[in-house]
């Protein structure tokens, strides 16, 4: 795989804008990389709709890896992305030929990312959406205003990086973490899958993906020690994992 194509699909509120650092570092390598935003999140916030959701950002990848016939790609996705990454290599398994979590949910077939949200959590999300997003859009993971979450539940300590992120956060449609997974070919073989867990972010059920990692024979596990956004805060040890990883 050491010629593979690297697609980086960025989590809910961010866009393709996110992954700079690492693409900068793995195109200076030599490698091609694509960073699709996701319909109405990033540039692409104009486009966004309740109709908007797991399925339309499944599609957006599937279309990126199909126009541009990639190949053998190495497909990445963070946080929320997990979700949308499984269900691109359920659509065009023969086009990916490595799935990486990078601190990412797993969705078995038929669940969706709100299900494995602690309820809590969810519950503040649902009112939120309620309250501020009109019925369909996530302002917002929290209470607390964003720039306090950034800092401090996602650990980004530098004023530029917080500065860049801030202005670029865009809602979500809800359904992205609403709509349940469904697999076209649920027992189709899967590509090798890579969970990375990023341990300076505290969160047992990314404690449980890993576990699962580390026992199966179907995945590896590695390690960072990062925060949840490592392509923000350790651009150079993601760089140099993902180019191991293809190696």
């Amino acid at each position: 795989m050491s010629d593979s194509e690297y697609v980086l699909v960025h989590p809910a509120w961010f866009g393709g804008w996110c992954w700079r650092k690492v693409a900068t570092l793995l195109r200076a390598a030599g490698r091609r990389v694509h960073t699709p935003t996701l319909t109405g999140l990033g540039e692409r916030a104009h486009l966004a709709a309740p109709d908007v959701g797991l399925s339309t950002h499944i599609d957006d990848v599937v279309n990126t890896l199909v126009f541009d016939d990639l190949r053998d790609v190495v497909l990445v996705g963070n946080s929320s992305a997990g979700a949308v990454i499984t269900g691109v290599s359920d659509r065009v398994p023969e086009r990916v030929g490595r799935l990486v979590y990078l601190d990412a949910f797993v969705p078995a077939n038929g669940e969706s990312v709100v299900e494995l949200i602690p309820p809590e959590r969810r519950e503040v999300m649902e009112a939120l959406v309620a309250s501020e997003g009109d019925g369909w859009l996530l302002p917002r993971f929290a209470e607390p205003p964003w720039e306090r979450f950034v800092r401090d539940a996602w650990r980004v300590d530098d004023e530029a990086d917080v500065g860049w992120i801030l202005p670029r956060l865009r809602p979500t449609p809800f359904r992205h973490f609403t709509d349940p997974l469904h697999f076209e070919s649920p027992g189709a073989a899967r590509p090798r899958r890579v969970y990375v867990r990023c341990r300076e972010w505290p969160h047992p059920g990314f404690d449980r993906y890993a576990a699962h990692a580390a026992a199966s024979p179907d995945w590896d596990l590695v390690e960072m020690r990062s925060s949840h956004l490592p392509y923000v805060t350790a651009p150079a040890d993601l760089t140099t994992l993902l180019l191991e990883l293809a190696a």
